[in-house]
């Protein structure tokens, strides 16, 4: 069983994520809190619920001003970061050889931006690493397959913060859910690394085909039993559609500068 590291980082409340756009949620809330315990007086009790609705509206309004980009909470790096430095879209094969690992292909698109106050902004120019395992389980560059580096590389995102790679729907190992690793590294500040999970019910249906069928279900972690992706309080799966063979999903995902 692979050994995955405990968790880095947390997952931010949507107060915290309002505080951090510059929101007032906070101070609204307090403005909200019950007050003395004495009755009030008819007139006393009108300006409260005038204020209660004013309060109200400002919130919704500080709620609809958040950016469309979304904050992600980091987790464990886990095994096992290489940085090979491959700067390639499609990385199901091992570059020496060109012989191409076998399974599902999954299209897989990031787009990355920077938070700043209440806006979004398309970050061009970091790199995001990619890397998992095999259909059977197994990662490059460790192990029996040291030396290899099959399902790894990088490329860093355009104009539009988009970054696309070709790759398989991963297989699973003994004690994780199924995931892939990606790490993202801005220009102007520190990496962040996490990880992307996959439907369970989307899996079972991948695994029913070969090469995946050669080692089945029987074991694998579900993901609510995998406690990584319970830290990720469902914020990093990834919502895969399906075009004849070929599976896609998008990530979205914003930095806070």
């Amino acid at each position: 069983m692979h050994n995955d590291d405990a968790q880095i980082g947390r997952i931010l409340t949507r107060r915290e994520v309002l505080a951090l756009f510059g929101g007032s949620s906070v101070a609204l809330l307090a403005a909200c809190a019950p007050g003395a315990l004495a009755s009030p007086s008819p007139t006393a009790t009108a300006q409260q619920t005038s204020a209660a609705a004013t309060t109200a509206a400002a919130a919704s309004a500080a709620a609809t001003t958040l950016p469309s980009c979304i904050v992600r909470p980091a987790l464990t790096e886990g095994p096992y970061f290489v940085d090979e430095k491959l700067d390639r879209s499609d990385i199901r094969s091992d570059p020496a050889t060109g012989v191409v690992r076998p399974g599902a292909i999954l299209n897989l698109s990031f787009l990355v931006s920077r938070i700043s106050g209440s806006a979004c902004t398309a970050l061009s120019g970091a790199i995001v690493d990619v890397w998992h395992c095999d259909a059977l389980g197994v990662y490059s560059d460790v192990g029996s397959a040291s030396g290899q580096k099959f399902l790894r590389g990088f490329q860093s995102t355009d104009a539009s913060g988009s970054a696309k790679f070709m790759t398989i729907y991963p297989g699973w190992y003994q004690g994780r859910a199924v995931h892939i690793h990606f790490k993202i590294r801005p220009t102007s500040s520190s990496e962040f690394t996490s990880q992307l999970f996959f439907d369970d019910t989307v899996s079972t249906q991948v695994f029913a085909q070969a090469p995946y069928s050669q080692k089945g279900t029987q074991g694998m972690t579900r993901n609510t039993s995998d406690g990584i992706f319970q830290q990720s309080a469902g914020k990093l799966s990834l919502n895969v559609t399906k075009s004849g063979d070929v599976y896609s999903a998008t990530f979205d995902i914003g930095l806070a500068s």
